[in-house]
């Protein structure tokens, strides 16, 4: 690349550049972090006083075909995207066509919970901020694994199914669904779709080019980036786009996807208090964005938080996490969906901050590599290295493991014999999961999920208990199976438990409770 076009490279981006030494840092980190977990793909920027300091990618969109990433890569950006719902909401409350306080059903008459009185004191609020009474990822099931066939009818329907596992407004306990009831919120107060009104109110003021919510053509928007899984020493494509991207029914909880480039934008927007539009008025007022960035729902603070930044407070704001590192305040949200993870975390008072891409199996990753960033800012002179946090890792999984939260030991199994299921095979009803077929299929018991069509598997012995062995590698959480019948028979119950316990929460399968509805065809 020549002098002048990174000149003009560097300009278009905001990027200031930071001096050799620091740059020598963060391409260690960003090299280590490559090289230690064998990533497909990883794009990172870095902001230091308002300024785009530092961008660097690498890996490919399809690992093995030799199309690289860059910073106008499109990646899925999963919770990140909880941000911009809220943003759209509070460009509404500042139109004025809603207060956070409205009860939900002023904007969706039909909205239920499952207890009346929380359907009547549920307000707008109330939907952003993980405190509903629902266990964690209640009713994710209908959002993931995707492609499937649920709506957002079948989700404000299921709603009302969902039995709460503590009080209203109790305690934090994170949740999808509901983001996706205030997506509906917007629609409703703003009058289009809600892929339409982000459109319109975030992505076009701010110069957010490169991002999508909603149906796209994957060859006409160009250079998108895949998910993928560890294989062997490699990784492998999972849940790769059609031609044509369809709408997420998802899109308000975790369906968005932007480009490094557009994410370090969106970055410097909230960095910048007195950002304003080309017509000079603010795209947000002071007094909202106060209010997306206020501890709304205290947190749980881990052990680590306490080891790794001395943290002392850990709370929801709307859309946000706010925390402390090292006696600064930090504001960040992570983004975690199967083969793709993503981290936005800002500094305000530094004016700084930093966005990871991942493209692949990378929790672990994002962990260690949004951490060494961290510091970088907080505690240059105490800095240590991607080794020593992924070292730290490693140690507290394997602490873990020993203290028995390990998962049962299932590797010893079989295809459990039709004949061994006969009183229970038929096909069962969750009121809100809908059916499952559980069925012979030639020498084996199949489980298959109507509107999930990734919820396929054969069922497998182990010991004197069932579980399903998910034919799509990429569903990873397997369950085990649980029967019971009332009545002399007539009523048989079917309901589901990890076999590791450890196992991502949105399989919600404690959330289920089927009833067989008739026999096998």
């Amino acid at each position: 690349m020549g002098c002048r076009t990174l000149l003009l490279c560097c300009a278009l981006l905001g990027w200031s550049g930071v001096r050799a030494d620091a740059r020598a840092d963060l391409d260690a980190m960003f090299d280590d972090t490559m090289a230690r977990y064998r990533l497909p793909g990883l794009a990172v920027g870095v902001i230091t006083d308002g300024e785009v300091s530092y961008v660097r990618t690498a890996g490919e969109l399809r690992a093995g075909e030799g199309k690289a990433i860059d910073r106008d890569t499109l990646f899925k950006i999963a919770s990140n995207s909880k941000a911009m719902t809220t943003a759209l909401l509070a460009r509404l409350v500042d139109a004025g066509r809603l207060r956070w306080d409205d009860p939900v059903t002023r904007h969706l008459p039909a909205f239920r919970m499952h207890d009346p009185w929380v359907t009547r004191e549920i307000q707008v609020r109330d939907l952003l901020i993980h405190n509903s009474g629902l266990g964690e990822g209640a009713g994710d099931l209908m959002l993931w694994p995707e492609p499937n066939a649920y709506t957002r009818a079948d989700i404000l329907a299921g709603l009302a199914h969902l039995k709460p596992t503590h009080s209203f407004r109790a305690h934090y306990s994170y949740d999808n669904l509901l983001y996706v009831v205030a997506g509906e919120v917007a629609a409703a107060a703003g009058g289009a779709p809600y892929e339409t009104l982000l459109q319109r109110e975030v992505f076009e003021p701010l110069g957010l080019a490169r991002c999508r919510v909603g149906e796209f053509g994957l060859d006409a928007v160009g250079n998108v980036a895949q998910p993928h899984m560890r294989e062997g020493d490699g990784n492998r494509v999972i849940r790769e786009d059609a031609a044509v991207v369809p709408a997420s029914t998802s899109a308000a909880a975790g369906g968005v996807r932007c480009s490094l480039g557009a994410m370090l934008r969106w970055a410097r927007v909230w960095l910048d208090p007195d950002h304003t539009l080309p017509s000079g008025a603010p795209w947000l007022s002071p007094e909202q964005r106060r209010m997306l960035w206020t501890a709304h729902m205290p947190m749980p603070l881990s052990a680590r938080q306490r080891a790794w930044d001395d943290g002392h407070f850990l709370a929801y704001g709307f859309g946000w996490r706010l925390s402390d590192v090292d006696g600064e305040y930090r504001v960040s949200h992570t983004g975690t969906l199967a083969g793709m993870y993503s981290l936005l975390t800002l500094l305000p008072d530094r004016r700084s901050g930093f966005v990871i891409l991942i493209n692949g199996d990378g929790s672990d990753a994002r962990t260690v590599l949004g951490q060494a960033l961290v510091k970088h800012f907080t505690a240059p002179g105490q800095q240590r290295g991607v080794a020593y946090y992924a070292d730290a890792l490693a140690a507290e999984r394997a602490e873990a493991s020993a203290g028995g939260s390990a998962p049962r030991d299932a590797a010893a199994r079989a295809p459990t014999a039709p004949a061994a299921l006969g009183p229970w095979l038929g096909v069962y009803r969750d009121p809100w999961f809908g059916e499952v077929r559980l069925c012979a299929e030639g020498e084996r018991v199949v489980f298959r999920a109507r509107k999930s069509p990734r919820l396929v598997g054969t069922v497998q012995r182990v010991g004197a208990r069932d579980l399903v062995d998910w034919d799509d590698p990429s569903v990873d959480a397997e369950p085990w199976l649980a029967f019971a019948a009332a009545d002399g028979g007539a009523d048989v119950r079917l309901t589901l438990s990890h076999v590791d316990p450890q196992a991502d929460f949105s399989y919600d399968y404690a959330d289920l409770a089927f009833t067989r509805v008739r026999g096998c065809d």
